[in-house]
């Protein structure tokens, strides 16, 4: 049992916030293994119910990114994740998306995991496609380096996460640890489009991403998705250097047509990865221009489009051309390595 954590639940106690070093110092218990399940639940809880503060998720990944096995990745390397729970159970758009963008030259290191809140996760889907998630980890760099992207197993790399697992599933409730996942991207990336479950997490997320250093990105949430849609209205934030911003984006505003979100649902590993496949072997519909509109968005974090009718045409191009689904077959093939 950790005494030193006694202090910072007697302040959450009484409504107090914590800085960013409390956090931090807070969290490191936790992750170390020093903490007791009622203490993690109880901190845990009593930041919930107050409502998490951009200081508090901010000390809570740097704890978080300094015990996680962190891999190199090549400077404009983007990552293309969600924060999952939005319950939608809809086709893999961000794995779909980091296709397209590796299609585009731009390195992608995804971080992802098996489902939680969903029926098929991204390692899920790159699993059914045959694609090696366990690929040992001293060869993540190159598998990188050939593929022009690298799938990174949040368990393998975070595996101080699993001190905080019993009590997660215990409450059965989102927590502060739905956020911290995507913040914690094990390449280091310092550009991100991200999907949040809800809208009003858009800003402090980038807040976040703002408070660690991040170059470019967009927290995005599109009517209950983690991930922009093309069946109406997105919420965005964005982050540009120091300069934060929200808006709203509309599929039209991408040359894209409506579709709801009925036209996307999605099933088990093996059906998502027939779609991902089709999609970047060519079939139109919602699924393509719900990627093709995603995927436009990280163009722009990364900075290779300067809106999203340009960022559309772009990853259109690298479906059209073969590239997406090269770097499809060359993930699966390079990923097959094993320990030496």
């Amino acid at each position: 049992m950790s005494a030193n954590l006694k202090p910072t639940l007697a302040r959450l106690a009484i409504g107090e916030t914590l800085t960013d070093d409390q956090a931090e110092a807070a969290f490191d218990i936790i992750m170390s293994g020093e903490a007791t399940p009622a203490q993690i639940g109880a901190l845990l809880m009593a930041m919930r119910l107050r409502g998490e503060t951009v200081a508090e998720i901010t000390g809570a990944v740097r704890a978080m990114r300094s015990r996680m096995t962190a891999i190199d990745a090549p400077e404009g390397a983007i990552d293309v994740c969600g924060t999952g729970g939005d319950g939608a159970g809809t086709l893999n758009v961000s794995s779909a998306v980091a296709f397209v963008v590796a299609g585009c030259s731009v390195p992608v290191a995804k971080h992802g995991n098996r489902a939680l809140s969903s029926r098929t996760g991204g390692a899920d889907v790159l699993t059914a496609l045959g694609v090696n998630v366990d690929a040992p980890m001293a060869s993540l760099p190159a598998i990188l380096a050939e593929a022009g992207l690298v799938f990174l197993f949040a368990p393998r790399h975070h595996p101080s996460m699993r001190h905080a697992a019993g009590p997660r599933v215990e409450l059965g409730t989102r927590t502060i640890f739905n956020l911290l996942g995507p913040l914690a991207n094990p390449a280091r990336v310092r550009r991100q489009l991200t999907g949040v479950y809800h809208p009003d997490w858009t800003r402090p997320m980038a807040e976040t991403l703002a408070a660690l250093g991040h170059d470019s990105a967009w927290i995005v949430h599109g009517l209950g998705l983690d991930e922009l849609t093309v069946a109406g209205q997105n919420q965005v934030t964005a982050l540009s250097g120091s300069t934060i911003r929200s808006f709203v984006v509309e599929p039209e505003d991408a040359g894209l047509p409506r579709a709801p979100i009925e036209a996307i649902r999605g099933g088990d590993a093996a059906i998502n990865a027939a779609a991902l496949q089709a999609l970047l072997q060519g079939a139109d519909g919602a699924y393509r221009d719900t990627v093709l509109l995603n995927a436009a968005a990280a163009l722009i974090v990364a900075g290779r489009a300067g809106d999203l009718r340009e960022g559309v045409s772009l990853a259109a191009a690298a479906i059209a051309s073969g590239a997406a689904l090269a770097a499809l077959e060359t993930l699966r093939r390079v990923s097959a390595v094993t320990e030496s």
